[in-house]
């Protein structure tokens, strides 16, 4: 009998997955045992519940303060009556923020000044007459970009976004500043062609590093560089490393092609 394919669902579709078997397990407790308690309370055993599954579903560390009080803070958000409109507002900003989070599992991670001005030092050597071009995977609000674009006016600067939101605002930035040498995509980082790129940076998360490798080598010139802020990738050294002194402790991992 051949095998049959796994499927992984995102840790999303998990975690809720996992918040209505607790549910199902604190009723289940209550009906047979005739207990009694407030509304609150048994919020509170849905979220106690719900990270001791998570822990043992393997969910990162996180996800268990969230499965944790996600129950206890929807009574207390529907105690407080505060009107619908406002969740749908705020629903809307997220989406507009976070957009595939959920199933990239990379959230929106703003690099630190230090960063940009350490990225500059890898920057290829200024020639006369020549240009290079730099990629920022993710880029957020555009501030590598902007800032590298300023400095170095000899690079062509190019970003990729998913989010919505955060797309929309590197945009106007660039269109509003001014920067000729610098354009941001909305659209996906897997649908990038790295060939032409002789600098590619990222800022993602540990999820899609060991997937983002195997597309830089397949993709990248020798003698290119690939960054990576903070996030290595798995049984794959850098050349170099560089950490940084910023809020975060930033370390930059740089491998050569």
């Amino acid at each position: 009998m051949p095998d049959l394919p796994s499927v992984k669902l995102p840790p999303a579709v998990i975690a809720l997955l996992l918040q209505l078997a607790a549910l199902t397990l604190a009723a289940a407790t209550l009906y047979s045992t005739g207990l009694a308690l407030s509304p609150l309370a048994f919020a509170t055993l849905c979220g106690v519940i719900a990270a001791t599954l998570s822990h043992f579903a393997g969910l990162a560390r996180w996800w268990l303060l969230i499965q944790l009080l996600f129950a206890p803070a929807l009574v207390l958000m529907l105690a407080a009556n505060i009107p619908p409109e406002f969740f749908l507002a705020a629903f809307l900003a997220m989406l507009a923020v976070y957009w595939s989070t959920y199933r990239s599992q990379v959230p929106l991670y703003l690099s630190s000044k230090k960063v940009w001005q350490a990225l500059e030092s890898q920057l290829p050597p200024e020639v006369a007459g020549r240009s290079f071009s730099f990629m920022d995977i993710g880029s957020g609000l555009g501030g590598v970009l902007l800032h590298l674009a300023a400095i170095r006016q000899d690079g062509r600067y190019y970003g990729v976004e998913t989010a919505p939101l955060p797309w929309l605002a590197s945009w106007l930035r660039i269109r509003l500043g001014g920067y000729r040498n610098c354009t941001v995509a909305w659209g996906s980082m897997w649908d990038c062609d790295l060939a032409r790129f002789d600098v590619v940076f990222a800022y993602l998360s540990p999820v899609p590093m060991e997937q983002l490798w195997h597309k830089v080598r397949r993709e990248m010139r020798p003698g290119t560089l690939f960054i990576s802020n903070t996030f290595a990738v798995p049984e794959h050294p850098p050349q170099h490393m560089l950490t940084l002194d910023d809020l975060h402790r930033s370390t930059l991992y740089i491998w050569r092609l």
